[in-house]
């Protein structure tokens, strides 16, 4: 049987002091098995990046993690990843930097985890590469004669091609991510969108099914939804909700209801946006003062940069203004959190919210969104406000979906949620329920790996 090799910037290693957190490790849960390899970043800063990995063994699982040197960490991860794709893949072209010693850089690390990784190789094995960070990495394994099937998957958006065109090694990128067998998205908008770039930068035209021909090799390009363990995470809020995290902060709330948004602290995340809505609806309709409270949880992220550093002024000031603006000697309106709460905890704060407000300005698919839907009691269940700009739109059509660079828009969506009547929560609940029952974490594995696998092949067509 074919040993499963997944590759990614960080690596969540159990035991570590800091693991790296995210919708990673939670969707691969059900794909990470005895037997398989984690490969990657081990997040620590080294003179010098290594050269050979520390390998450990947990639970059957190895984990096999390089130190980055100082010099390389910052161009490839602050510098190109983080300060040129992403920004460009989350449509803020505004904020994109473009260094040459940072894409250098940025290749330069990628031919380091190939070389690393490429001697732990096994000859039946699939490997299974993982979002932005590592764009050109097939192409640097292909180069020292890895013929193993690899896949790709990208977390974030991906842009049409007069957004992508607007980086300098645009071609350069795509032509490295082309030396994967089968390349997937969330939605068929992002994968749409990377066919467009394929036809007007490389001049190649997929067919209908996403399949191409480039440089003799067959490249499959699909649409693989990631999604969560829907039993797990509903049986981890009900727990928690009777438990003394949960059980506090309904007790401080004095009866009012809560409405939660839990997010990293990053520009793409529509934060200010949020809280300038929370202001829209305190004024409009003075009814809801006193009544809610918005709990607002923004863990730092990439706090080096300074986009994000900014952020973080501009949030504090909003949310102090309102609370200043608006609050009583009995009651905030804001609760703002800026570390990092466990996932089992926000489970719980999610099953007591009558509202869950997730409105990214642009997001690869956003599994807070999911996660709130699986930790809702059926019988009373909140109401989900997402924006239209988070890949979860596609399948949360029955969330109220709102424009999230308009915060009267969202005021209007939250006055609404809260005032929504019994049976038309619980209609609109179990319909999302359905739908993310259905695109789980383990389906979005079956899927992606049953392609990469060798399923029958599209029929390519050549322009």
């Amino acid at each position: 049987m074919a040993r499963l090799v997944i590759v990614s910037n960080r690596v969540p290693v159990p035991g570590d002091r800091n693991p790296a957190a995210g919708g990673l490790a939670v969707a691969l849960a059900d794909a990470i098995t005895p037997g398989s390899l984690w490969f990657g970043w081990s997040g620590a800063r080294a003179t010098a990046t290594a050269t050979r990995p520390e390998i450990r063994t947990v639970a059957g699982i190895t984990f096999a993690t390089l130190d980055l040197g100082e010099t390389d960490y910052r161009r490839y991860y602050s510098g190109f990843a983080n300060s040129t794709l992403y920004p460009l893949l989350l449509f803020r072209l505004g904020l994109v930097s473009f260094r040459k010693e940072d894409y250098v850089g940025y290749r330069a690390v990628n031919r380091a985890f190939a070389a690393a990784l490429a001697p732990l190789l096994l000859p039946d094995d699939i490997i299974w590469i993982h979002d932005y960070h590592l764009l050109p990495l097939g192409l640097e394994l292909r180069a020292l004669g890895v013929t193993q099937r690899i896949g790709f998957f990208l977390h974030t958006p991906f842009v049409p091609p007069a957004l992508f065109s607007v980086l300098p090694r645009a071609a350069e990128l795509l032509e490295a991510l082309c030396a994967c067998d089968v390349i997937g998205f969330h939605t068929e908008d992002y994968r749409a969108a990377f066919c467009d770039c394929v036809t007007a930068i490389l001049g190649i035209r997929p067919n209908a099914d996403g399949g191409f021909l480039h440089r003799k090799r067959l490249v499959q390009v699909i649409v693989a939804p990631v999604g969560i363990d829907v039993g797990s995470f509903t049986a981890s809020a009900t727990r928690a909700a009777t438990g003394a995290a949960t059980t506090g902060l309904v007790q401080s709330l004095g009866g009012r209801q809560l409405a939660v948004s839990v997010d990293r602290l990053d520009y793409a995340k529509g934060l200010p946006n949020r809280i300038h809505a929370l202001d829209h609806l305190l004024s409009r309709y003075p009814t809801h003062r006193k009544r809610i409270t918005f709990l607002q949880i923004a863990a730092p992220s990439r706090e080096e940069l300074g986009h994000y550093r900014g952020l973080r002024r501009e949030l504090d000031r909003a949310v102090g203004d309102i609370n200043g603006r608006y609050s009583e000697p009995d009651w905030t309106p804001i609760r703002h959190i800026t570390r990092p709460v466990r996932r089992t905890t926000l489970a719980g704060f999610h099953r007591r919210a009558s509202l869950g407000v997730v409105t990214p300005f642009r997001d690869g698919m956003n599994l807070v969104a999911k996660e709130y839907v699986a930790a809702q009691n059926p019988a009373d269940p909140g109401v989900l406000v997402l924006s239209r700009f988070a890949g979860a739109a596609e399948e949360l059509g029955d969330a109220l979906i709102v424009n999230p660079y308009d915060a009267e828009e969202i005021a209007e969506a939250m006055h609404r949620g809260l005032l929504m009547p019994l049976e038309e929560r619980q209609a609109r609940h179990a319909a999302m329920l359905a739908r993310i029952r259905a695109s789980s974490a383990n389906r979005f594995c079956e899927r992606f790996l049953a392609a990469l696998d060798g399923a029958p092949e599209p029929t390519p067509e050549v322009s």
